[in-house]
């Protein structure tokens, strides 16, 4: 596993070490997330990495944060010069994830074709994979502990969880961010089909943490290779899954090694999404 390294000098103690951040506590009270170049799939973190990815998420966010920053209030202090580590505030995080879709695919497709629901919700028989919904739809689901996967709640278990005011809350600010990032995407001729955010408390706001519209929390498609009936490769790891799902792998620790042809693709993927989308190339990082 292909380790993140904080800066010496901020002294921070190791909290959480995830798939992809590594969280620390920092002796002011905030945090220390810093994204290193991991990649999992399929739940299982391969054993190489794909260079810049932790930059490209940190730094993605850091735009999109302070894009948005009039519609909510985010976790973001500061990005170090190192472009991976973002200094936060520290929040009381809701115990869901907060999804907002536009198009039909991914784990939504499978329920619809299993029950003609997404998160509970009935939708209109003969829909094709990958259709476009009328208006943005707002759904949500459990965080579920590490190795279980999320399940989706309906919108009426949501208010259970978190008090319908909340719920509300959480819904206008999500879907207000995504209706803005699609329209900025579809500037950049990129499609945001789906994404999700994580939100929490802070001094007694609701704020949007953790990351923010990059391609390990959204689907971003190609305008142009768009149609339903056929889903666009992602702006994301396809390349690594696409090349997994060849090799019969059963999904289970460990993994294949990646060859260096599919890391370079991944890698590519994750560049073209912070250009296109910034509008300017992945700063180069320091020496």
């Amino acid at each position: 596993m292909t380790e993140s390294v904080l800066d010496p000098s901020l002294n921070g103690t190791l909290l959480h070490c995830g798939k992809v951040r590594d969280v620390y506590e920092l002796s002011d009270g905030n945090l220390a997330m810093v994204a290193s170049d991991r990649v999992s799939a399929f739940d299982v973190v391969m054993a190489e990495a794909v260079p810049d990815k932790g930059r490209v998420l940190t730094l993605l966010s850091q735009y999109w944060f302070e894009k948005m920053q009039d519609i909510a209030p985010n976790h973001l202090v500061r990005v170090l010069d190192d472009g991976r580590t973002t200094i936060a505030r520290r929040a009381d995080m809701l115990p869901v994830e907060c999804i907002v879709r536009r198009y039909i695919t991914g784990s939504a497709w499978k329920e619809y074709q299993a029950s003609g629901t997404v998160h509970g919700h009935a939708l209109p028989a003969g829909l094709m994979h990958a259709a476009k919904f009328d208006q943005p739809l707002f759904c949500a689901s459990t965080k579920a502990a590490v190795g279980i996967h999320d399940e989706n709640m309906a919108s009426d278990a949501l208010g259970q969880l978190v008090g319908n005011n909340a719920a509300k809350q959480l819904k206008a600010v999500c879907v207000a961010i995504f209706e803005r990032a699609s329209v900025h995407a579809a500037e950049c001729g990129i499609l945001l089909a789906d994404t999700k955010f994580e939100l929490g408390y802070i001094d007694g706001q609701l704020a949007v943490c953790d990351e923010m519209l990059t391609p390990d929390s959204s689907r971003f498609w190609e305008a142009s290779d768009w149609k339903p009936g056929t889903v666009p490769p992602s702006f994301d790891k396809q390349p690594l899954r696409d090349w997994l799902e060849l090799t019969g792998w059963n999904k289970l620790a460990p993994p294949p090694s990646l060859p260096a042809g599919v890391i370079d693709a991944t890698r590519r993927r994750y560049l073209q999404a912070y250009e296109r989308l910034v509008g300017t190339p992945l700063p180069a990082a320091p020496a």
